[in-house]
């Protein structure tokens, strides 16, 4: 093999680190920011808090001196009718100034400590009571055994009650292992056959005494905690009601329980007229009263916890100029700067390790800050453009949402699709209507009679208010749906109907049907 030397020419993309460090912030949504953020002010000297009150101020690059570089803030709104103000002119900063002496007062109260301190004083008696920064009054209060107490779950409920409960060994031994086997809606997902298989031959324990057990623990609160089917759910529940009024009622409601839950589920009411023989009216009565009893009885014990989301962007529209107006919530991200004090200490010409350190952390405070402003910008750029494109929606809602694709932002912008990507991934923007990611605003399209678009969201829209505004005793059925739809210029399918449907988790016409007097 010959070894020989070959130039040859290529072109190739090279992620440097500020680039890849500015696609990373790119697709952090806020909470991911935050953490990103508050591990480089650890890890990074140069940076720190902006917790003045400037808006804006200089940003210096030169080595020699002034490196307060802070992090501008756009605060600016801008207009959807503008799409230069999109692209955001950088605005001029002012220079801030900062200052480490202690203030008059904080110098005061420490002249007034005593070099000598007498042995019978007390600590209040010479050092004043300093004001507590954790008063419930405060704005920023948070109660920290709020924030750090568990959720209580069903089975803590349980087995509190079961505490209360005057038992046998044997007896408590038995809830506690029916407890355990209770899933978080209250039904017992073991049989009785299998928990008293689970026993010691020599405790003697027998089945009848596993379903007394079971028989007192439904009738803990929730009220039909424990069962084992719908069925048994419902009838616990129902034994529990009094209908002075109409004691029949009650007697109805358990033979439809008893013998007819399938007709019920199916909605069948001309079969389940003939096998009960109740009247029209006797059945609605006694539907209404089944429909209020609750099928997962321990559900409400433990609520799924709340998720709170910050939006990123804020729509509004102005009254004086009737004009939508996109600006950035200045609550995402904490406003961070570079700390002059040490960035003062950098000198040029000094090549120890030491200035060497504070010259890479502060190159890399620089970079970070400048991706931090490229986030906004972008962000800006996009959320502005959306809004341009979907006035419709923040106007009349979602059925006039137009159709949107990535293709149609990334070329108004003029970037790459995958940075759209990046942008509409778990951010949010708040409106008069509600707060929406942003790639809520991206769907496809179906074709109309007249050659136009429409929305897959503004189809799924009007397929809502179809079915809001139908007949309970008649519902519309896909076919139907569709013929309205196509009445209206929209040319779809009905499979395509049934998946719009479905994923706004509406069921189908035979499930929806209602006995209506």
């Amino acid at each position: 093999m010959k070894l020989s030397l070959q130039l040859k020419l290529d072109q190739r993309l090279t992620m440097t680190p500020q680039l890849q460090q500015a696609i990373k912030l790119l697709q952090l949504s806020t909470l991911d920011l935050h953490q990103e953020i508050h591990q480089a002010l650890e890890s990074n000297p140069m940076l720190e808090l902006d917790e003045s009150t400037v808006e804006e101020e200089t940003v210096q690059q030169d080595f020699d001196g002034g490196f307060d570089t802070p992090l501008p803030e756009i605060t600016q709104p801008s207009e959807v009718d503008h799409p230069s103000a999109a692209n955001g002119e950088k605005p001029e900063l002012a220079n801030s100034e900062e200052t480490g002496q202690i203030s008059g007062e904080d110098s005061g109260w420490q002249e007034q400590i005593p070099s000598d301190l007498s042995v019978d004083s007390n600590w209040d008696d010479v050092y004043p009571v300093m004001p507590s920064f954790t008063q419930n009054n405060e704005p920023g209060y948070n109660d920290f055994e709020a924030r750090n107490s568990s959720v209580e779950t069903l089975q803590d409920h349980l087995l509190w009650q079961l505490n209360l409960t005057p038992l046998s060994d044997n007896d408590n031994l038995i809830a506690l292992s029916i407890i355990d086997a209770i899933d978080t809606n209250g039904m017992l997902t073991v049989d009785i056959e299998s928990i008293h298989a689970g026993f010691d031959t020599q405790m003697e324990i027998e089945r009848d005494e596993v379903l007394a057990v079971l028989h007192r623990i439904q009738q803990f609160d929730p009220i039909g905690v424990g069962y084992r089917n719908l069925g048994e759910c419902l009838m616990i529940q129902l034994n529990q009601l009094e209908h002075p009024e109409n004691p029949k009622l009650i007697d109805n409601a358990k033979l439809i329980i008893t013998d007819y839950l399938d007709l019920l589920g199916n909605r069948d009411y001309a079969l389940l007229m003939r096998k009960t023989k109740l009247k029209q009216a006797e059945l609605g009565e006694t539907i209404t009263l089944i429909e209020s009893l609750d099928p997962r009885p321990g559900s409400n014990i433990a609520p799924a916890s709340t998720t709170y989301i910050i939006p990123d962007v804020i729509v509004s529209k102005q009254k004086e100029t009737d004009k939508w107006v996109v600006e950035l919530n200045p609550d995402t991200a904490p406003k961070i700067r570079i700390n002059h004090g040490y960035a003062s200490l950098v000198k040029r010409a000094d090549s120890s390790d030491e200035n060497n350190y504070l010259r890479n952390n502060l190159q890399e405070a620089r970079w970070f800050i400048k991706s931090l402003q490229s986030r906004n910008e972008t962000l800006m750029k996009v959320a502005t453009r959306i809004v341009e494109h979907q006035q419709g929606f923040l106007e009349y809602g979602a059925e006039a949402m137009k159709p949107l694709v990535l293709r149609d932002i990334a070329e108004a912008v003029d970037m790459h699709e995958s940075t759209i990507s990046r942008v509409t991934t778990q951010k949010y923007m708040h409106t008069p209507r509600g707060i929406f990611e942003l790639k809520y605003f991206f769907s496809s399209h179906v074709s109309t009679k007249g050659g136009g678009e429409c929305s897959s969201i503004a189809i799924r829209a009007k397929i809502q208010k179809l079915i809001n505004a139908e007949n309970a005793s008649k519902p519309l059925s896909d076919n139907k749906i569709t013929e309205l739809l196509y009445q209206q210029g929209i040319n779809v399918a009905r499979r395509t109907i049934a998946k719009y449907r479905e994923s706004l988790a509406i069921p189908p016409s035979n499930e929806r049907k209602r006995l209506v007097d």
